[in-house]
């Protein structure tokens, strides 16, 4: 073989190895995402970090502390979920980093965060030319861990990951707490011959922190185009759950959705329908088997149809699945769940939960 050709041959190796190394399956932590790349003495002043390229592999605008976890000067506690330490954003304050993606992908984005003031506060995340502001004046679980997911879809081979405080706070203290950051890249399930519902199990959803006992929040607002959950659309006032079965009771497979906010936490998912035609929708509930007590019941939505599905929880992880018909009017059909009353954990009255719902199964009936 000549020269030229074992060039040529080089050549193509190394544009496809290069390009399967920038298109990689993404599904972990960014680079020094969960903070523990500490700066450089000298890029750091107290707590404030100082220099646009202060902290390891981010880049800051504005006022930004870099906070170890635990109690802080003037009696403040800071609760540091995943690790040691984390970020505060100060006024108008960002941080942000530039990645590798797959252009067409969807992602999503787990982090967890929380306010630092009685104030309220809000966490601005954005891959432009997408952006959520995330309200983190509720608190989901009494320690103030909570992780949440956000989802994007790449416009292009790189995405600039934003996170940024919009508000001017009183008190220069305040500002929300960044504590680890992951992205997932997810693969959305298609409807099947068994099952009109896309990703009816919840299997596929964003990344889920190894070391977290609280689930992963799904704000609202966030429609099925760009959903963390792929296929949903999280379509209420305050987020539902993600959880996992290594941490919760599901009732199948690895993961499901937990309804934390009553009527205000409800997932929806359109449907492709014959208007006249009746189908049958089926769909599993019950608790996680994390304290969440009480009388439960979950309100199912389609076409015309309502349904109410009771459950009386003891909080050991039972379940049951309810079975109903209803006809569509339309093409397009929406089904949509949520949770009749509030919850709270026997033992934690400050941590919101509800029932669980799984298996979403939508069939058409034969005539």
């Amino acid at each position: 073989m000549s020269v030229s050709n074992l060039l040529l041959l080089l050549s193509i190796f190394t544009l496809f190895s290069v390009q399967a190394f920038s298109a990689q399956f993404l599904d972990g932590f960014l680079p020094n995402g969960n903070f523990e790349e500490q700066p450089k003495p000298i890029n750091i002043k107290k707590t404030v970090l100082k220099g646009k390229f202060a902290l390891p592999k981010w880049e800051i605008n504005g006022t930004v502390e870099y906070i170890h976890g635990g109690p802080q000067p003037g009696g403040m506690y800071f609760a540091v979920a995943h690790g040691v330490h984390a970020v505060r954003l100060g006024n108008d304050a960002s941080i942000s980093q530039t990645i590798p993606v797959k252009k067409g992908s969807l992602y999503a984005l787990t982090f967890g965060a929380s306010r630092t003031c009685a104030q309220e506060e809000v966490l601005r995340v954005s891959v432009p030319p997408a952006r959520g502001d995330l309200p983190l004046q509720t608190l989901y679980s009494s320690d103030g861990g909570d992780t949440y997911a956000w989802g994007f879809r790449a416009t292009s081979n790189s995405a600039k990951v934003i996170f940024h405080n919009p508000g001017v706070q009183e008190d220069p203290a305040c500002g929300p707490l960044l504590d680890a950051v992951a992205i997932k890249e997810l693969f959305p399930p298609m409807p099947t011959r068994v099952n009109m519902v896309k990703n009816g199990g919840f299997e596929e959803g964003p990344h889920r922190f190894k070391n977290s006992t609280n689930g992963v929040l799904l704000p609202p607002k966030q429609e099925d185009a760009a959903s963390p959950l792929p296929g949903w659309i999280i379509e209420s006032l305050k987020a539902v759950k993600f959880i996992d079965s290594l941490h919760f009771k599901v009732p199948s497979g690895f993961a499901a959705v937990e309804l934390v906010a009553g009527r205000e936490s409800a997932i929806a998912q359109i449907l492709r329908t014959i208007p006249g035609k009746s189908y049958q929708l089926s769909f599993t509930i019950g608790d996680a088997k994390n304290g969440c007590h009480g009388s439960m019941v979950v309100e199912a939505f389609a076409a015309n149809d309502k349904f109410k599905v009771p459950f009386e929880s003891t909080g050991k992880g039972g379940f049951k699945t309810a079975t109903f018909k209803f006809k569509a009017t339309a093409a397009r059909t929406r089904l949509t769940f949520y949770s009749s009353f509030y919850h709270t954990r026997v033992d934690d009255f400050g941590s919101l939960c509800g029932p669980v719902v799984d298996e979403v199964k939508v069939l058409p009936l034969r005539v």
